[in-house]
């Protein structure tokens, strides 16, 4: 099934399926927002199937044309954002050249809460307040899940695992080395995060959702020229041993998003990068000094990852950067 959520004024919009060619969208009956369907997943997905299999075989009643711009993000505020940092060749590219090894030689997986009371909409223009704290883009893939018990092992926690995203997670880069040094975790240097205005059941991806990760390249599109497109089915851990990670001493509501972490692969220089930082770390080893310079205030960047035929999935990030409104 596929997923969208759309304005009604309200902060939590309303809850649509979306046909498979992400061309057209009705209205769920079985759930008005996104939270809802998800705390009441086991219950009402029998009735969801039935409606998206409707609106895949027909023009059904209510529906309307699917415009992805106009969408909000599909979660558009969560009870829990967890992020983690599960591709090991991103943490050993910035281990070598900032000399920050955050595992330490650990197989435990890096994870942070972020905020998550507000996902950004994939075309929302983002706010940040000065061009100078270093701006910069993260690809990554995500999952959102519903109600996980403390304990779960990772089988159990993929069982829990109830729709894949396609996330930016925004990063003040001249911030966090200062609120690292703090030892009390970051802040200001993590501005919300956007998400893809589609969100999709696992069996959408088909053969691309494999050892619960995403198996597609995600492309990312820096002010129009290609900047990265590294697979996602290069982490460590997939994402039931996170999800397993971080419900070791603590339930998880519905509701709680997991992140990948930077979308890298260990050939970087072959197929670009997900984020600035680590093109700029690629650069500090092949010449001395890092060249690429963050985001500027007008810059845009867009973020897809379409099925291997071409076809849409989540859609598209795309989003500029501008000046806080105060």
């Amino acid at each position: 099934m596929r997923f969208a959520t759309l304005p009604n004024g309200s902060l939590d919009g309303r809850l649509h399926l979306v046909s498979r060619d992400n061309a057209r969208a009705v209205p769920a009956r079985a759930a008005g927002t996104l939270q809802q369907a998800l705390d009441r997943w086991v219950d009402i997905v029998d009735a969801l199937e039935e409606e998206y299999a409707a609106l895949n075989d027909l023009s059904v009643p209510g529906e309307i044309a699917f415009d992805p711009s106009g969408a909000l993000a599909p979660l558009p505020r969560a009870w829990q954002w967890l992020d983690g940092s599960a591709y090991d060749s991103h943490g050993a590219l910035m281990a070598k050249v900032f000399g920050i090894d955050a595992k330490a030689g650990s197989d435990r997986p890096l994870m942070y809460q972020g905020v998550s009371d507000r996902f950004l909409g994939p075309t929302e223009d983002v706010r940040l307040p000065s061009a100078e704290d270093g701006i910069d883009f993260e690809g990554e893939f995500g999952v959102i899940t519903d109600a996980v018990p403390m304990g779960a092992s990772p089988a159990e926690a993929a069982s829990h695992i109830r729709l894949v995203v396609q996330i930016n997670d925004w990063s003040l880069r001249r911030i966090a080395p200062v609120e690292m040094r703090t030892g009390f975790g970051w802040l200001q240097c993590k501005p919300h995060c956007s998400m893809a205005p589609v969100a999709v059941t696992p069996d959408e991806l088909g053969d691309a959702w494999r050892d619960c990760q995403v198996a597609l390249p995600l492309e990312v599109d820096w002010n129009g020229a290609r900047f990265g497109a590294a697979h996602g089915d290069d982490m460590s851990i997939g994402f039931d041993g996170l999800i397993a990670h971080a419900a070791y001493s603590r339930d998880l509501v519905a509701g709680t998003v997991v992140g990948s972490g930077t979308v890298s692969n260990a050939n970087f220089r072959e197929v670009g990068s997900s984020c600035i930082a680590e093109r700029r770390g690629i650069e500090m080893l092949d010449e001395g000094a890092p060249k690429t310079d963050f985001m500027a205030f007008g810059d845009r960047v867009r973020m897809e990852a379409r099925l291997p035929d071409g076809s849409p999935l989540f859609g598209a990030i795309d989003q500029t950067v501008r000046g806080a409104q105060r």
